[in-house]
């Protein structure tokens, strides 16, 4: 068998080249800085005071590099821990660094388990990693223990629908390839993906693009040899037992089962969402930030005049100027095609929101009577932070 850790030093994941940082930064969820100030501080850090970082299972650097050179950016002080078992992996993060000439990181080679041994840490990113431990209850509990008080997890793991036909291929190539080595394992699966018939289940799944990319990208989906997904009850119930809570997933209208059928009465919030996933069937991983469940935090709210709202739209004015002709914006995602539909009185709100007003100040440009802002501005917040198109934030500013 080949393990997760060869796996990794063949094929680093996910494939990147370091000399592509001289014409992108690859961005994604979490680990935005807005972002993760929204769900873990309120939108009130005060971004002047260092944040201590753990990127854990780091990879190839995807989170690194985008927290890093927003951070670097935007001129907050940040010290970065980055740890991997893969020297293969952990190299190509390193030269990416390198290309973009960040500074304040500290990379090591080792598990996540030994993640308490270096903190504590205001953040931690765990993204694609707590499913392939052997214990994954394991690396949960210690990257709770890493922790500071205050602190919070930006995580990813795999969800099983959005995901049908990955394992039943995953096991059966564990059956038919044990003892080969990692690149004949990858060239003698392909050749049976080549020829799967139309009905199989993964042969079926539009949502599956990994094994398209990159030869990493193929083994990593179809042909690892420890991989465990999460229903949104599995995860739930494992944050219960190893300390942490689910603050909120990134894009919570995913899981808002009301966008979907009539919820009865008597379902839980957490039984609703679970139902949600299943009517979906698209998620192929939950992403999501957690906190101690010792610490009651609560999210933004749109009647706290005083944070600062951002937008995540590349054309905030062309979406004012779209709520202000009636019509509605299309929002698309891998897991839904949806639209936002507003008041047209709302379109002044959002072209006033520069990421610098707060609301207060909004309501004032806008010279909106209290009431009617409020009333518009808190649709305007359920739209937009359900699919993680508004974040509240002080982060970036002078």
């Amino acid at each position: 068998m080949v393990t997760v850790s060869e796996q990794y030093e063949d094929f680093p994941y996910p494939a990147r080249d370091p000399a592509d940082e001289a014409k992108r930064l690859i961005g994604g969820s979490p680990s935005r800085p807005s972002e993760m100030d929204h769900h873990l501080w309120g939108g009130q850090r005060d971004w002047s005071n260092p944040l201590r970082v753990l990127i854990a299972g780091g990879g190839t650097g995807d989170a690194l590099i985008q927290l890093a050179q927003l951070m670097t950016s935007a001129g907050a002080p940040y010290d970065i821990t980055y740890i991997d078992l893969s020297k293969a992996s952990r190299a190509i993060a390193e030269a990416r660094a390198q290309a973009r000439g960040l500074t304040g990181i500290r990379f090591l080679t080792g598990s996540l388990l030994d993640a308490p041994d270096y903190g504590p840490f205001d953040y931690i990113d765990c993204c694609g990693v707590l499913h392939h431990l052997p214990d994954p209850d394991a690396g949960f509990a210690a990257l709770r223990a890493a922790l500071a008080p205050g602190g919070g997890l930006g995580c990813m793991v795999y969800a099983p629908y959005g995901r049908s036909g990955v394992y039943p291929l995953q096991e059966a190539f564990g059956a038919l390839f044990a003892g080969l080595p990692a690149k004949d394992r990858l060239t003698k699966a392909k050749e049976i993906v080549a020829n799967l018939p139309e009905g199989h289940p993964f042969a079926a799944n539009r949502n599956l693009m990994d094994h398209e990319q990159s030869d990493a990208g193929f083994y990593d989906l179809l042909l690892h040899s420890q991989d465990r997904p999460y229903s949104v009850t599995e995860l739930l119930e494992t944050c219960a037992r190893t300390g942490w809570r689910l603050q909120s997933f990134v894009q919570p209208g995913l899981y808002d089962l009301a966008r979907l059928t009539e919820v009865p009465a008597d379902m839980a919030p957490h039984s609703a969402m679970a139902v949600a996933e299943k009517l979906r069937g698209t998620l192929r991983k939950h992403v999501a930030y957690l906190v101690p469940d010792d610490e009651d935090r609560a999210l933004p709210k749109p009647s706290q005049t005083r944070l600062v709202p951002r937008f995540q739209l590349p054309q905030p004015a062309r979406v004012a100027q779209m709520i202000a002709q009636g019509k509605p914006l299309p929002v698309s995602l891998p897991e839904a095609q949806t639209q936002i539909a507003l008041p047209r009185d709302a379109a002044p709100l959002i072209a006033a929101a520069d990421g610098r007003r707060s609301l207060a100040q909004i309501a004032q440009a806008t010279r909106m009577d209290p009431l009617r802002f409020g009333s518009l501005w808190a649709k305007v917040h359920k739209e937009f932070t359900d699919w993680g198109l508004l974040h509240y934030t002080r982060f970036g500013l002078g």
